[in-house]
């Protein structure tokens, strides 16, 4: 049994594309069609599928506005395309915000030339949501992404810092890093933008060290994605440039298509160009790598949510200079997949749930 696939766009030539594409996966079918945001609601509604993807601008009804009144009445995984531009990103943050599960940068060079990197990545990402929303048609799927986990469908980028309740069973700690950590290093991907948001919008703004994330993200998406935490949280949030100097509670975001660097005096950020060779860009093996060559057994690692194992081999090399790595805990990833590979390889310190991430935070730093 395939999964029911409602593709929501107001471009004819998308329409037609994006049905092919998917239709070429057996276990994917597009079930229907929506060419406005209203359109999409009344299709849901007779159609039920299992899987939306979304186009943000469109006439009558924008891709926002459809997402909230659709999650409003069930919980189905809506995936955004959007722009690579500046404003597409502010637009898929806030479709994030409103509910949606993830994006996937909508290139019409891509999809006028039958990408294969494309057409992977559109599948990876349907099939991961439909199946996490959809376990009993995922047990009769002939293909299956792996590392996925149940969890809530709309995680909010919430702005609101007010407290929620701690997991039951809290992970006890196993070393004493008060006062020893100088450096917070975060990796993330796949479900990062939301699990970011939850541990960063919730530190102090005398938050005693600095932060670096590394998000999978395009370029210009890392600039909005930063500004936006900025208007969220009490601590600085800024797009990492080359030469920053690492400041005591500010955030630094690595600056999508390009590589973030600790320099090797511990003292300061260097950005380099996205090599080729290397298929994250950032890349947290990147970061976690050369934090560990400048500042050792002072740094924390943190390991959220993502597909891969991208920062596994950062992680080891931390591991070798006696950091400290947390991985978050498998139910509260939206995929198991780069924590997964760093406790694997018996490098995680502790396993946490994303609810207790922020609060070790601020009471073990």
């Amino acid at each position: 049994m395939a999964y029911k696939v409602l593709v929501v766009d107001d471009s004819q030539f998308f329409q037609v594309r994006l049905k092919q594409i998917i239709n070429e996966h057996p276990d994917l079918e597009v079930v229907g069609i929506a060419a406005n945001g209203q359109e999409a609601i009344d299709l849901e509604e007779s159609l039920r599928p299992d899987i939306i993807s979304m186009d943000y601008e469109m006439p009558h009804l924008d891709g926002i506005s459809a997402v909230r009144s659709i999650l409003s009445k069930r919980p189905i995984p809506i995936v955004m395309f959007s722009s690579m531009t500046y404003e597409g990103a502010t637009i898929t943050l806030e479709a994030l915000d409103a509910g949606a599960v993830d994006f996937i940068p909508k290139n019409f060079a891509e999809v006028s030339r039958d990408s294969v990197v494309l057409k992977k990545r559109l599948h990876e990402k349907l099939l991961l949501f439909a199946q996490k929303a959809k376990p009993s048609v995922a047990a009769r799927s002939t293909t299956q992404p792996s590392g996925v986990r149940p969890s809530a469908l709309g995680a909010n980028l919430s702005s609101s810092r007010s407290p929620r309740p701690a997991s039951s069973a809290p992970s006890a700690p196993k070393k004493r890093i008060k006062g020893l950590v100088k450096l917070v290093a975060i990796g993330a991907s796949t479900g990062g933008p939301v699990a970011v948001s939850e541990i960063i919008t919730r530190l102090p703004a005398n938050f005693p060290v600095p932060i670096i994330v590394a998000q999978h993200m395009p370029e210009n998406f890392t600039k909005a994605f930063s500004e936006r935490l900025n208007r969220q949280s009490a601590v600085e949030v800024r797009e990492a440039q080359d030469g920053d100097l690492l400041k005591p509670g500010v955030v630094y975001v690595a600056p999508g298509g390009n590589q973030l660097m600790v320099d090797k005096t511990g003292r300061s950020i260097r950005i380099l160009d996205g090599d080729a060779r290397l298929t994250y860009k950032p890349s947290v093996d990147v970061l976690f790598a050369s934090a560990a060559s400048a500042m050792g057994d002072k740094v924390l690692a943190i390991v959220l949510t993502g597909m891969g194992a991208d920062g596994c081999d950062g992680a080891k090399l931390l591991k070798q200079k006696g950091a400290t790595i947390w991985g978050q805990d498998k139910d509260s990833c939206v995929v198991y997949g780069m924590p997964a590979a760093v406790a694997k390889a018996g490098l995680t310190d502790e396993v946490l749930p994303l609810d207790q991430v922020w609060q070790r935070l601020v009471s073990d730093v």
